[in-house]
């Protein structure tokens, strides 16, 4: 069961499907913009060119005020996101070692500055011999 437990784990924190869950999330958030979008600012105007309905200024201000709730609402579930995914990022990466910088294979000559391999005593584009 604890091998189970680790596999899950290691699925369920690999970039791929937090990206996803980010993505899925958001995009729930964000159509609660295009929604509001439409219902509040497109239809009134739709309505309002056709003869359909005509607004009282209380009515135009209680649109944008749904519409302003529903962006505050999308940026308050960005901020959530943000944070929770700094979180996750954070505690994944503790315990974990930034990789040690690997040795140099090559140098430069000094008489031709061509790159050649550390181990060269000659340089093979000028022939000169190396004293390093």
């Amino acid at each position: 069961m604890k091998k189970f437990i680790e596999e899950f784990k290691a699925f369920a924190l690999r970039g791929n499907v937090m990206d996803l869950a980010v993505g899925v999330i958001i995009g729930g958030a964000f159509s609660g913009i295009v929604t509001s979008l439409t219902e509040n600012f497109i239809n009134p105007i739709l309505y309002f060119l056709t003869g359909q309905a005509s607004y009282t200024l209380k009515d135009v201000a209680e649109f944008g005020s749904a519409f302003v709730g529903s962006v505050i609402n999308f940026l308050i579930m960005a901020f959530i996101l943000f944070c929770l995914m700094k979180a996750v990022n954070k505690l994944t990466s503790i315990g974990h070692k930034e990789p040690e910088p690997a040795a140099p294979t090559t140098k430069v000559c000094p008489f031709c500055r061509s790159e050649i391999a550390i181990e060269a005593t000659r340089c093979p584009h000028c022939t000169s011999q190396l004293t390093e």
